[in-house]
């Protein structure tokens, strides 16, 4: 077991991830927090295109241009002597693979719904991968400063669509022009919201609030209305039970306005007071423990050319158990090798720094000179493979075509290199030499085609292929896998990791092949 000092370094971090519906404020969240960590000094805008300022956890080109997250930013900073580890995950619904391998990372999640749309339906799925691994879930009700839905009714649909049941830590006072600010249940204190003096936040104690004391500030009306909300939901909810939450049972709502940066110091006290420090891991042979002393971790992301002009790929590590330290030497475990970690960073958004420790939560980056995939694991030689990271069967496919029929061999590279992250997939038919992509969304196409011209100097555009399923073929029995390649070569494919894949073009065709071949394994997903 680890000694004292590292029990009480784990102890002191928090790593999660913050998810949402498209548009629902995620990254004006994200800025927000990085503000109150006094990580930004001025506030960013993340919603106009035209605008010059973005939000500084958006470092790819296509995201300043398109106001968009489309990748994972790894952010790490400091917020009353807890270290944070926040990854913003993109907030468009075409790249949401990367997210649901995000949270695998992650030891809580914070969701963030627009008050005005309440649930909407990524939302729906990233909960499904969040409950496949038991994550807590903090939820904050965004945009109150806009007209927005009911508070109870937003609560009833995360009650009913999302399987949670809620716990408001925090009730507004009306929304949209009306909108006063909140009334703080656990801390027992209303915090009015000034929408002139946004840095300004004025409290109300209210251990010994009646209503003339409250008109003062607020309409009688709204005073009265106030009352009698505050008695109905504590008959309706429950208290905060930390145990529930850990178990992903609850979840403890919080209401406000990120953009005005209104109650985000709210849901981050939250998360260091509430979300757990680093948790275990599965591995195939065990239960890893953080407080175990050897060094341990698997890679959920990796990032191509962060660095345009050395075009470098770095890998991000999740750190599970003992620590990492500067120089030290690593097992590789897939590829059975043994290196020495020189230079290890930790990030703020698009920069990095090299640090020389880091715990378990953290996040570090080492340089991959293509030896690394997702889903590897590093340890201090024990021979463990981390499980539970997913890598999903595309939903659109498109065949990529150059400009120039002299970059082919350029191509390949920046797209074995693109597809090594783990947000598009490239298969190799077996009976052509056209190059297939494969994504969640029609928009991952877009960014390929930018990245290969900005990073790689490669003209290409795309077009529709004949492909509609993908699925990964596995099986015991080497005579029904040969007479299947036999049979099936123009529907035949492999992907960049050489996993044979069958491509069908259309349900009926897949369902019949599945049907006639018995003996063969159709995966729809895979671990990495």
């Amino acid at each position: 077991m680890c000694n004292l000092n590292d029990k009480l370094a784990i102890k002191k971090r928090r790593t999660f991830a913050i998810i949402s519906h498209p548009d629902a404020g995620k990254t004006t969240v994200t800025e927000k927090m990085l503000l109150l960590g006094k990580i930004l000094r001025t506030s960013g805008t993340v919603k106009a295109r035209g605008s010059r300022k973005y939000a500084k956890s958006d470092w790819m080109q296509i995201e300043k241009d398109r106001g968009i997250s489309v990748t994972t930013s790894v952010i790490q900073f400091q917020y009353k002597n807890i270290l944070v580890n926040l990854l913003d995950t993109p907030g468009h619904q075409d790249f949401s693979e990367d997210t649901y391998r995000i949270l695998t990372a992650v030891d809580c999640c914070l969701l963030v719904i627009d008050a005005a749309k309440g649930i909407e339906e990524r939302t729906k799925k990233l909960m499904d991968v969040s409950r496949l691994h038991n994550t807590p879930v903090i939820t904050f009700i965004n945009k109150l400063d806009r007209d927005s839905l009911e508070p109870i009714e937003i609560l009833d649909q995360i009650e009913k669509e999302l399987n949670l049941s809620c716990v408001p830590i925090t009730w507004p006072i009306s929304c949209g022009s009306n909108f006063k600010g909140v009334f703080h249940l656990d801390e027992k204190v209303i915090y009015l919201y000034n929408k002139l003096e946004k840095n300004k936040v004025f409290k109300i104690d209210c251990n010994n609030l009646n209503k003339n004391l409250l008109k003062k500030y607020i309409s009688l009306d709204l005073t009265l209305q106030i009352f009698e909300e505050l008695k109905l939901i504590s008959h309706i909810y429950s208290n905060f039970n930390k145990k529930d939450f850990l178990k992903n049972v609850i979840t403890p709502i919080f209401f406000g306005s990120a953009l005005t940066n209104f109650a985000v110091d709210h849901i981050l006290e939250s998360l260091i007071k509430w979300a757990p420090p680093p948790i275990y891991r599965m591995s195939n042979k065990r239960k890893i423990k953080p407080e175990e002393k050897n060094f341990t971790g698997f890679v959920f992301k990796i990032q191509a050319n962060m660095d345009l002009k050395h075009h470098d790929r770095i890998a991000f590590i999740r750190i599970v158990s003992g620590k990492y330290t500067k120089g030290m030497k690593l097992r590789h475990v897939r590829i059975k090798k043994n290196i020495i970690i020189s230079d290890a960073f930790c990030f703020i958004a698009g920069d990095r720094f090299s640090i020389k420790i880091a715990y378990p939560g953290d996040i570090i980056g080492i340089h991959n000179h293509g030896t690394i995939k997702i889903g590897d694991s590093f340890t201090e030689g024990e021979e463990i493979n981390f499980i539970g990271i997913p890598s999903f069967s595309p939903e659109i496919f498109r065949r990529i075509l150059l400009k120039n029929p002299l970059q082919k061999k350029q191509l390949k590279k920046g797209l074995m290199q693109l597809s090594e992250e783990g947000a598009i997939q490239v298969f190799h038919p077996f009976n052509n030499n056209h190059l297939i992509l494969g994504a969640i969304g029609i928009l991952q196409f877009d960014v390929v085609i930018q990245r290969l011209k900005t990073e790689y100097k490669i003209d290409a555009i795309y077009e529709e292929v004949n492909v509609k399923f993908s699925r990964w073929i596995t099986s015991s029995n080497k005579k029904s896998i040969d007479m299947f390649l036999n049979k099936n070569k123009s529907y035949l494919a492999l992907d960049s990791f050489n996993n044979l894949t069958y491509l069908a073009p259309n349900e009926a065709n897949l369902n019949i092949i599945i049907s006639r071949y018995v003996d063969i394994n159709f995966h729809a997903i895979r671990e990495q």
